[in-house]
């Protein structure tokens, strides 16, 4: 590929190869999706489902980063405790699954979010706009259960929540190269300093016929962001 030189970012080769090969994508996907949409102050909440997603990840490293409450919603899963007790490690405020979301009486405080962040549909994006409050506003940047999402009237009516979508080829259409660098510089200090980080696995490349099929979902019920090396 042959391309200008302003048309490329430097990487920091002081980071680990597998966060170089990321961060262009689901940490800058996380950073846009809570400084674009509405504005955040300390202490805020926000929700969102897909929590064990690297951008959930990052999601709640970013914003504890900033002082921002997180309520995350995760599926139901044999885990659940050992998973609850890593995304809390990482900064989460508490973590839920669809049920628990809806129950006033688990939930807590953790209600009346600014802003949602939806990758699932469905119920799971039900249960992160029952968390929203007046004026709240959901994005949705992906759609893993392939089902619809589904508002109530009264959400539109009573709680004037509105809904957005996200996606990160968009974002980088409209801006400039060195927008896009100073992001990814921003991140990847963030790495070198230990402050965010998130699961992986490593893969052989001779092995990327394996690699594939794990990333899509075809080896397990957990969806994992796989690398392939040479």
């Amino acid at each position: 590929m042959i391309k200008e030189e302003t048309d490329w970012c430097k990487v920091r080769k002081d980071v680990p190869i597998e966060y170089a090969a990321t961060t262009f994508i689901n940490p800058c996907t996380a950073l846009r999706m809570l400084e674009d949409f509405v504005p955040l102050n300390e202490g805020d909440l926000l929700v969102q489902n897909g929590a064990t997603s690297i951008v959930g990840q990052c999601v709640i490293q970013l914003a504890h980063l900033r002082g921002l409450r997180t309520a995350n919603i995760i599926r139901e899963r044999s885990d659940f405790q050992e998973v609850k007790q890593r995304l809390e490690g990482l900064g989460a405020s508490g973590v839920f699954t669809e049920n628990e979301a809806v129950s006033k009486e688990i939930v807590g405080d953790l209600k009346g979010a600014k802003l949602g962040l939806n990758c699932v549909g469905g119920s799971a994006a039900t249960a992160v706009m029952k968390l929203l409050g007046e004026n709240g506003i959901m994005v949705t940047y992906g759609g893993m259960s392939k089902k619809p999402i589904t508002v109530s009237t009264s959400a539109f009516i009573f709680k004037n929540i509105e809904l957005k979508g996200f996606w990160l080829q968009k974002w980088m259409s409209h801006h400039s190269p060195m927008d896009l660098a100073r992001m990814t510089d921003y991140l990847l200090g963030l790495v070198h300093e230990g402050k965010l980080t998130y699961q992986m696995e490593k893969v052989p490349f001779e092995e990327f016929n394996t690699a594939l099929e794990k990333s899509l979902g075809k080896r397990g019920s957990v969806m994992k962001q796989v690398l392939t090396f040479a």
